[in-house]
């Protein structure tokens, strides 16, 4: 019996999955908006909204704490100095999931989780190679 047995194991070992959300919660919030399946979104929520909380609390050891969690110094930087701030009167509730429909290539179910009051500039920000028309 899974009585009391919390969070989804998304078919991974214990490591993969910390890596997934480690990498899924900095790339949230470096774009504050990210396509990914339905269960990850969903198990993706919490860890944000946790980091958030240290990150509205702030200190030193809230910092390191946060920082054991994401382990990317730029995205801790925005974490403590731009959505802290930004979520400073709000208790809790700062991610959205909303259902994308299904995936065409294998029927998974889709969702797009994005911070509450994003800024839309964010999406998409220093992601893969720039394209240049020097050739």
């Amino acid at each position: 019996m899974r009585h009391k047995v919390g969070h989804r194991k998304l078919q991974r070992t214990s490591s993969h999955r910390k890596a997934l959300l480690r990498n899924m919660a900095a790339a949230l919030i470096k774009h504050e908006q990210i396509t990914t399946t339905t269960p990850k979104a969903r198990e993706l929520a919490p860890y944000v909204e946790k980091l958030i909380t240290l990150g509205k609390r702030g200190g030193l050891s809230n910092r390191r704490l946060a920082h054991a969690r994401l382990l990317d110094d730029a995205q801790l930087v925005k974490l403590f100095d731009v959505l802290a701030p930004r979520y400073a009167g709000r208790a809790g509730g700062y991610t959205r999931v909303v259902k994308a429909g299904i995936r065409a290539s294998d029927a998974a179910p889709i969702a797009v989780i994005e911070l509450v009051e994003r800024d839309v500039s964010a999406k998409g920000q220093d992601s893969g190679p720039v394209m240049t028309d020097e050739e």
